[in-house]
């Protein structure tokens, strides 16, 4: 049986201001939140070089990508991807939405 999608309320939306991200937990799953633009994103706030949070790393919001403190490693906010060296390997990325003032994402269920 394959997994379906299903909704979770990951924080208030008061919590991510335009222009500014924060982290939230998914269960045990720390997750950035960035607003760019009023456009809400969602990223495992994990980089995928070095197990590093990627939520003290600059933000970007014209490219729309975030940068490992770390190493220098990119990613689009938008989908996960990782953009250049060291990182070869996507960051896992949430659909997210806006309802009611609270920011949800979609995670796969079993």
């Amino acid at each position: 049986m394959s997994a379906s999608p299903d909704w979770r309320i990951l924080c208030a939306l008061a919590e991510v201001p335009p222009g500014l991200s924060h982290v939230a937990w998914l269960d045990d799953l720390p997750v950035l939140v960035v607003n760019l633009d009023g456009t809400i994103y969602a990223l495992e706030d994990r980089c995928s070089h070095e197990d590093y949070e990627l939520s003290s790393g600059a933000v970007d919001a014209a490219a729309g990508t975030i940068e490992c403190v770390l190493h220098g490693a990119k990613f689009d906010l938008r989908s996960g991807e990782a953009l250049c060296a060291p990182a070869y390997e996507p960051v896992r990325s949430f659909p997210a939405k806006v309802e009611q003032d609270l920011v949800w994402v979609q995670v796969p269920t079993a």
